[in-house]
């Protein structure tokens, strides 16, 4: 199936593992240039290879405005154009309200939304050029689902979508497009990371097993950073034209509300 995204050019922030790498993959493998950027520079130049005509990688942090200003310019100045923009840099807080300090609490609000307020604001000018210019932002069922085990985590991803809906509908006039992605569990670097300290004496597929089923996960497993790529790109597509202030769930059926 053509996405009709073939020559068109788009950044996508943390890049170097996980969802955002396999969206970058995809994005080059359907004929798309992309700029990626990571904290770890090394890293990320590993995970995507050498840049090259399609792909312009850069160390950046997307909480200093400055970097992230550097990266919409030079994808801009490489590119020529700049259609779309994945926010996929975050990561999650495993503590109850009670167990969060005050920083903690601000260090989770600050990545969600001035990730994406960074971001947006740097690449805007480009994607209302565009023409047809599309935003994802990569968020959790958290955001409409709360945990009390992921209390600040829970709150900082609401907010985004709440966000993500005022830039939909702010931007829309202008021909730039923002919906959401809110994923459940997915099988990253990041589970693996607790299962290895967990000391369960599980091997990771049935370890994460017993996790999908304590979860409530209908399909009974962990979803794969493959399975969220497509449809973050399938929203970018001019396919999706007519679609903005949208939230696409890929959970495996674990979110609860209507």
């Amino acid at each position: 199936m053509d996405l009709g995204l073939n020559g068109g050019a788009y950044v996508v922030t943390g890049a170097s593992s996980g969802v955002g790498l396999a969206t970058a993959r995809l994005l080059l493998a359907e004929g798309c240039s992309v700029a990626a950027c990571a904290r770890d520079g090394d890293r990320l130049g590993e995970a995507l290879g050498p840049a090259g005509d399609r792909l312009l990688t850069m160390a950046a942090d997307v909480l200093d405005p400055g970097a992230v200003g550097e990266l919409a310019e030079a994808a801009g100045s490489r590119f020529g154009r700049l259609d779309g923009l994945v926010n996929n840099a975050g990561g999650s807080l495993l503590a109850s309200w009670e167990n969060t300090s005050r920083d903690q609490w601000r260090t989770e609000l600050e990545l969600k939304l001035f990730s994406v307020l960074n971001t947006v604001e740097a690449a805007l000018p480009l994607l209302r050029a565009s023409g047809a210019g599309a935003i994802v932002n990569v968020n959790a069922i958290l955001a409409r689902q709360p945990e009390s085990r992921l209390a600040a985590t829970s709150a900082a991803r609401a907010a985004l979508l709440n966000l993500t809906r005022t830039l939909a509908a702010d931007l829309g006039p202008d021909g730039v497009r923002v919906n959401s992605v809110c994923l459940g569990l997915i099988d990253t670097g990041q589970w693996r990371q607790r299962h290895a300290r967990s000391e369960s004496g599980l091997d990771y597929q049935r370890w994460s097993a017993e996790l999908a089923a304590d979860r409530g996960i209908p399909l009974g497993r962990l979803g794969t950073a493959a399975e969220v790529a497509f449809p973050i790109v399938a929203l970018l597509s001019p396919l999706s034209a007519y679609v903005t202030g949208a939230t696409l769930d890929v959970g495996g059926g674990v979110g609860r509300y209507v």
